[in-house]
């Protein structure tokens, strides 16, 4: 398998940490594509993603997957149990809510306000402004703090005991928001302790 990525970036950490979690990373080719050098727009990448955007998995057949909630699921269950998105059609559900609340309302909200609202990768990556909507984006990230704090009082977890790609996707958000200079609230204890929890497991050496 080969992923094209830019390391530093937070959807490409969500790819990481999944084949760490599934002991894949030795199987997988990183190429490095410099996002903040345009790199993305070159017709050679657009090509492989008309989207523009890392990551991006390729399989061995030549299969290109472009999206990180279907590259995650795919990681999942091409070896052993799939642990990260789900045992049964219930948690799947479940699951599969909660990443998409995450997704949506933190990660790319952050992501939202970083690029709209302030100046971001620069004047030659940022080819769009609207302070208005990216300032109301960060308000919902904080809001969705709020939410995954209020979540996590009763698990060690988003999905209950263990971690799924719902915790993959919020941690590479909270990673997002510390860069863009969204703090987390100091009352959200429980999500101080998640972190604690989150930083602690082998998986996070893929992001070093």
């Amino acid at each position: 398998m080969r992923i094209y990525d830019y390391k530093a970036f937070p959807n490409p950490a969500r790819v990481r940490l999944a084949l760490a979690e599934k002991g894949l990373q030795d199987g997988v080719e990183f190429i490095n594509v410099d996002v903040p050098a345009g790199e993305h727009r070159k017709p050679e990448f657009l090509a492989i993603n008309p989207s523009a955007m890392v990551p991006v998995l390729e399989l061995e057949d030549g299969t290109i997957l472009s999206e990180c909630a279907a590259i995650t699921d795919y990681l999942d269950h091409v070896s052993g149990e799939p642990t990260l998105t789900g045992l049964n059609a219930k948690e799947r559900g479940v699951i599969h809510m909660l990443q998409r609340k995450v997704e949506d309302g933190l990660l790319d909200a952050v992501g939202n306000y970083f690029h709209m609202a302030t100046t971001g990768l620069g004047p030659d990556i940022e080819l769009y402004e609207n302070k208005d909507y990216g300032n109301r984006r960060r308000d919902i990230a904080l809001k969705t703090m709020a939410w995954i704090d209020a979540k996590l009082a009763d698990s060690d977890y988003l999905a209950g005991d263990r971690l799924t790609v719902a915790d993959i996707t919020a941690f590479a958000g909270f990673g997002f928001a510390d860069f863009a200079g969204i703090e987390t609230p100091e009352e959200f204890g429980n999500i101080a302790a998640w972190k604690a929890r989150m930083g602690a497991r082998p998986s996070m050496a893929a992001l070093a």
